[in-house]
């Protein structure tokens, strides 16, 4: 059935690429966003269409609205931007989190809440599965968003158990590809942004750091598959791509891909930048029957694109 749904964040990158797949099925769709860093060049194709509706407002405060499902993406993913306004950070993790789900309570609707790998910070276990309670420091400057994002899984889980509220908990791991901010912060834009443009790429520590990295067009499978999973499936699942890379492979490959003549350079490490991040998906594969099948060099072929368009689109309006 076509439902009308809301998306809290739906302006930034994983929120607009939903958004986009959601209307291809024909759903009405609400996109809630403050633009802190959210995109009107995300929602721009979307604005003509009848089923797409937007909604300027701050998920922080309480709104109600006549929906059937909820996916609450509201919240700046990359430290550049979560650091920039730690309170902000902690209060949209947390009050967004209230405010969606008092909104699901009142309606009885589903809400699916987007959490990250970051709950579990620095692990001691590896690859990560979700029963692993996670390595965390809980003042130094990555808290904001680590802990907001504990404390919103805490709200949910709560409301489930004292109201029963369906609901539903991912945790995403790397995502990159197209809807991407050229300052992004995130590691693959930085790396792309940087070779396209002949600057430095600025690798952290020694890099021999891993991350795992799934394509948007994987990860958006996976959401739509649990909002829409039987009752019995709440979660947390953990959605993202297992195959592991080092960040000197990674800015290899995208000097190789770029045919750029970049340097690669390296800077002190971050303050409790994780050593090590892979998923564990059986949860994901046995749950959703989900699986990534889009290979990294395959989504940066696309994700090198689009990044070309964006940085020509920027030089034609300085001209």
């Amino acid at each position: 059935m076509n439902k009308r749904i809301l998306v809290t964040g739906g302006a930034g990158f994983l929120g607009s690429n939903l958004c986009g797949r959601l209307l291809e099925q024909d759903h009405k769709i609400v996109c809630m966003d403050n633009f802190s860093t959210g995109s009107w060049r995300n929602i721009a194709p979307f604005l003509d269409n009848p089923n797409f509706s937007l909604l300027k407002h701050d998920v922080t405060e309480p709104t109600l609205l006549d929906i059937d499902q909820i996916y609450n993406l509201a919240c700046p993913a990359s430290p550049v931007h979560y650091q920039a306004d730690p309170i902000a950070t902690l209060k949209t993790s947390v009050l967004g989190a209230l405010n969606v789900l008092e909104m699901a309570k009142l309606r009885n609707i589903r809400v699916l809440q987007a959490s990250t790998s970051e709950v579990y910070g620095d692990p001691d276990i590896h690859p990560q599965p979700e029963n692993y309670w996670g390595n965390v420091n809980p003042i130094g400057p990555r808290a904001c968003y680590d802990e907001g994002k504990r404390s919103a899984e805490t709200l949910f889980f709560d409301y489930q158990r004292q109201f029963a509220l369906p609901i539903k908990v991912i945790r995403i791991f790397n995502t990159y590809g197209p809807q991407m901010q050229l300052a992004d912060g995130r590691v693959v834009s930085n790396f792309i942004v940087q070779a396209l443009t002949g600057q430095n790429i600025t690798i952290y520590g020694d890099g021999m750091q891993t991350r795992s990295f799934c394509y948007v067009d994987d990860l958006v499978s996976g959401m739509v598959a649990m909002m829409n999973s039987g009752a019995d499936v709440v979660g947390p699942i953990n959605l993202g791509n297992p195959e592991e890379f080092t960040m000197r492979e990674l800015a290899d490959i995208v000097v190789e891909m770029t045919n750029s003549r970049s340097r690669i350079i390296h800077q002190p490490l971050p303050i409790d930048d994780p050593r090590q991040r892979r998923p564990d998906i059986s949860r994901a594969r046995q749950s959703l029957d989900w699986n990534p099948n889009v290979a990294l060099r395959d989504g940066l072929v696309r994700t090198i694109a689009y990044f070309e368009d964006m940085l020509a689109e920027q030089t034609r309006a300085a001209s």
